[in-house]
């Protein structure tokens, strides 16, 4: 019989995906009316995994592990970071001409919207310069010996 301090030990952290190997025992043991506390203290493993086998295969009539649900992302880690080093170069491209290079020199086939998604994913956002009004001549004059008598100011 184990002890609590070690089967807690055992226990702690996140794990790998049970094997099928793992899985089928948890099936036969709960088709054999054994209780989920008794399967999970049998096999040493936590009583949520043990409950959450039972109910897949109910709803399912399967433990085999499903395929991800969602569309696989397009964009590799290798063409995010070109992508990201190309916006550095030239922080002023147009999405079209950084989706054409892109196809150029990774062979990836993508829009422009996509290249705008990614690229705000990233942190790059297009955004126009705040309007600054500009001086005029009235201001200048007054402000250029405002400026003069402050120019050897210290801290």
């Amino acid at each position: 019989m184990q002890t609590a301090s070690t089967n807690i030990g055992e226990r702690m952290g996140r794990s790998q995906e049970l094997s099928d190997s793992k899985r089928g025992p948890v099936i036969g043991g709960h088709l054999g009316n054994k209780s989920i506390r008794d399967i999970s203290w049998l096999l040493n493993i936590p009583r949520s995994t043990v409950s959450g086998i039972i109910t897949k295969w109910k709803q399912l009539g399967t433990t085999a592990t499903q395929p991800p649900s969602g569309r696989p992302r397009h964009m590799t880690g290798r063409g995010q970071r070109m992508l990201k080093r190309t916006v550095r170069r030239s922080r002023q491209l147009f999405a079209e001409s950084i989706a054409k290079d892109l196809q150029t020199w990774c062979g990836l086939q993508m829009s422009p919207t996509t290249v705008r998604r990614e690229l705000h994913g990233m942190g790059f956002h297009g955004r126009a310069a705040a309007s600054k009004p500009s001086i005029t001549k009235c201001n200048a004059k007054r402000r250029m010996p405002w400026c003069k008598a402050r120019r050897h100011w210290t801290l």
